[in-house]
């Protein structure tokens, strides 16, 4: 049976099922390898920030370095959504497979790029700068690749078994960080952590040539979809995209249904589970990174099938039950979970916050809500510089107002320190207290049993690992049957650019800000576990609005 005449006509039941034909093998193995390689080589970037930011950023005056900063973190999540209307508009106007070929070798090439791009020690500020330009196309191209890649599958597919089909990509995000995170884990055991960081992490960048060589040959190999060459051999196609996705009411409806939902909630469950526990393992329960990561990709390799069974079943019971479920046993769940990660992770820890309880006095009016997602902005009010602290030492605290000018103080156990108005301070003398302070407060939290870092003799390996596999198996019950859901959502003319837009919102700006919203609430709150409420908050809405008024899909013919 060749692929155009597997794909449902108008009228046609269902066809009872069969092996997969060879071409389409081919169009799933191309698509799902290339997003494979496009998520490797957006999560590097991240991964090794820290690095990166040493040989790029140092010598940047303050006003510039502040600049580069949020550039830098922001651009590949922020300019995602206007990849999509860029690269959706063109797949739409000329074709799925030329589009996401263009989608590959920017990314890839960006890549490669930075691997080969002379510090700021060499070239000077143009080394930031041209960094940025790298971040803006990476993330623009990641932009237009995924609802490329979904749509082609899922145009190939035969109808009944969408979900199966178009699931394989949903596991390239997974595999993609795994992949980055083994080459890195490879290239930094094999060279030692000095050399590493003074040259070998360009490796993991440089490695992207030859995975971007693979991926274009073997889509240079395919053939267009059967869909859309229907559709353009009948002249129904749209001249317009952006217009009839955005600037129609019964379609641009569709979209934000798409985004409120179902991806806004897809996103956060699936960043808590991938990129949160990270956070949470090393920045919290301050876990060695080395050891993070290997956990983190045991339970990613582990869940991974899960979002081939979690396609199956939603072409058998529906798209929509699935994710659903998935955003509610999340938001139930998260708490004791990340608890649990705790105990088993960390239980000196879990002692510490029992045992010796601690207060925080200030002024309410001092204490700002510390969203810092570039990590440049300063909170110098007496309230903030204890809260900064404390979050950042995972110190559980209670919050007791005080009279307004009050100075903040803090009471660990039996004993009790002044925090001071760093407003009008010389740099340098705000950083001289601030070190003068926190020093005594390091001493005084070390003795009433807060861990400076977990101790490997008393870490459940397996135990801390099964809880993040559960926490991956809640991505693969929302992000598994994602891609058909929202292909079967939008017509064929205007399909590549109304699915990747909600998506991209979704997962680059609602997930993609979950680690330091979290830890700004954490801070406000006092407790290490409330940055939870961001993800639950956003589960539960994508729940209702759902279950309410989202319509299941997977009946609907796509070749309309």
């Amino acid at each position: 049976m060749s692929t155009a005449s597997s794909m449902a006509r108008p009228g046609a039941p269902q066809p009872a099922n069969r092996d997969m034909t060879k071409e389409e093998r081919r169009v799933i193995f191309a698509s799902s390898l290339g997003t494979v390689f496009e998520w490797y080589d957006f999560y590097l970037y991240g991964s090794l920030a820290a690095i990166i930011a040493v040989h790029f950023f140092s010598g940047v005056n303050p006003t510039a370095a502040f600049i580069f900063a949020l550039l830098a973190f922001s651009a590949g999540f922020a300019v995602r959504p206007f990849g999509a209307l860029v690269f959706g508009r063109l797949g739409d106007l000329v074709g799925r497979k030329y589009t996401f070929l263009i989608t590959i070798v920017i990314m890839g090439a960006s890549t490669f790029l930075v691997g080969v791009l002379p510090s700021y020690e060499t070239i000077g500020i143009a080394a930031p700068a041209i960094l940025i330009v790298l971040r803006l196309a990476q993330g623009l191209a990641l932009g237009g690749e995924y609802g490329g890649a979904a749509t082609y599958v899922a145009e190939h597919a035969p109808q009944g078994r969408r979900g199966f089909y178009t699931s394989w990509i949903q596991t390239t995000a997974t595999l993609g960080l795994f992949l980055s995170l083994l080459i890195i884990l490879g290239v930094r055991s094999a060279l030692g952590e000095e050399a590493f960081r003074a040259w070998g992490w360009r490796i993991p960048f440089l490695l992207s040539v030859v995975l971007l060589g693979i991926s274009v040959w073997i889509r240079l190999q395919l053939s267009e979809s059967p869909t859309f060459k229907r559709m353009k051999e009948e002249g129904k196609g749209s001249k317009s995209p952006l217009k009839d996705s955005f600037g129609q009411w019964p379609n641009l409806k569709l979209v934000i249904l798409a985004l409120l939902g179902l991806t806004a909630g897809q996103a956060v469950v699936w960043y808590t589970g991938q990129f949160y526990s990270l956070f949470f393992l090393t920045q919290t329960l301050k876990l060695d990174a080395n050891v993070a990561n290997i956990m983190i990709a045991v339970a990613l390799l582990a869940a991974t099938p899960f979002f081939v069974v979690f396609g199956i079943l939603s072409d058998k019971i529906g798209r929509k039950p699935i994710i659903m479920a998935g955003c509610l046993i999340a938001a139930l769940t998260y708490f004791p979970i990340f608890k649990a990660i705790t105990h088993f992770a960390n239980p000196a820890l879990e002692t510490a916050q029992a045992t010796a309880p601690v207060k925080v006095t200030a002024d309410p009016k001092t204490c700002s809500f510390q969203f810092n997602p570039v990590g440049t902005s300063s909170f110098t009010s007496s309230c903030d510089v204890l809260k900064s602290f404390m979050a950042r030492n995972s110190v559980n605290y209670e919050n007791v107002a005080a009279p307004a000018g009050t100075v903040a103080t803090v009471q660990i156990g039996n004993e009790s320190f002044s925090s001071f108005e760093g407003a009008g301070l010389a740099p340098a003398d705000f950083k001289a207290r601030t070190a003068t302070l926190e020093k005594s407060l390091t001493t005084s939290i070390r003795s009433h049993g807060y861990p400076a870092k977990a101790d490997p003799a008393q870490i459940n390996y397996v135990m801390t690992t099964v809880m993040l596999f559960i926490l991956v198996l809640y991505v693969t019950m929302v992000y598994g049957p994602i891609a058909a859901m929202l292909v079967e959502m939008f017509p064929t003319r205007i399909r590549y650019t109304s699915m990747s837009l909600p998506y991209h919102i979704g997962n680059g700006w609602f997930g993609g800000f979950l680690p330091p919203v979290a830890f700004a609430v954490v801070a406000a709150t006092g407790n290490i576990y409330d940055g939870l409420w961001y993800p639950i908050i956003i589960a539960v809405m994508t729940l209702v609005i759902g279950v309410l008024f989202v319509k299941e899909t997977k009946d609907n013919r796509i070749d309309d």
